[in-house]
């Protein structure tokens, strides 16, 4: 069996496993075996355990990337065995007993906040949730700032919104306390305040900090930098 670690890629709200592709590529090209899951964006300890039960299914060590929300699946999902590290690129990293909402009530609002969409979906045998999703004619903006506009445009409309339940949703562990982490700051992000980012970084004490003037959407504007660290991550947990 390799030392070398798995490296499973978590995209966050708003977006879908396509988001990590210049990534993967550059992973792939690595050499590494990577394995990108959807998220279904319903409810973080429901999306948390659909990632671990891809981790556990994997024979081997695990590194766990996690963008945006994706930061607080990999929270909670990197509790499994296998899990050797954790990355967070442009995350949340979040405490345990601890929501989205309560980690970022403690900062001043981001743009996002302003051009959110609220919209019912059916339950079956429930009351409706409710799905948010980003404005679509804010979206290039707000969420795909430094991303080609043709690009950013059908982004856009493509959007995988993300149940506001998960907001509210407290992680019932944090994998960091005993996994080692790295992070990847967005200092340009319009999505997330930067301060949210360096906050969770500096609580889970991150084995590396990458500051970045980059969007929040860094996995598309910078690749390269983001593979770096993963690779760098990868090699210090073999």
């Amino acid at each position: 069996m390799s030392s070398t670690p798995t490296v499973v890629l978590v995209h966050g709200a708003f977006a879908d496993a396509g988001s990590w592709a210049p990534v993967t590529r550059a992973l792939l090209d690595q050499g590494f075996r990577v394995v990108v899951p959807p998220v279904l964006n319903r409810s973080l300890t429901g999306d948390a355990a659909y990632v671990r039960s891809v981790v556990e299914s994997i024979d081997g060590p695990v590194l766990l990337a996690g963008h945006s929300y994706g930061g607080a699946v990999i929270t909670v999902a990197g509790a499994a065995e296998n899990v050797v590290g954790l990355v967070f690129v442009a995350g949340y990293a979040l405490a345990e007993g601890e929501s989205l909402g309560e980690l970022q009530g403690g900062f001043p609002d981001s743009d996002l906040a302003a051009h959110l969409v609220y919209t019912p979906y059916p339950v079956d045998g429930a009351e409706p949730g409710t799905d948010v999703s980003v404005d679509v004619a804010a979206f290039p903006a707000v969420f795909a700032a430094g991303v080609p506009d043709d690009v950013a445009t059908v982004l856009a409309v493509s959007q995988r919104p993300l149940s506001a339940v998960a907001f509210g949703e407290a992680a019932p562990v944090a994998a960091w306390r005993t996994k080692p982490s790295w992070g990847i700051v967005s200092a340009a992000d319009h999505t997330i305040n930067p301060d949210v980012e360096r906050f969770g970084y500096e609580r889970a004490g991150v084995r590396e900090s990458v500051e970045l003037d980059a969007p929040h959407l860094v996995m598309l504007t910078h690749p390269t930098e983001v593979a770096d660290l993963i690779a760098r991550a990868a090699a210090q947990t073999a």
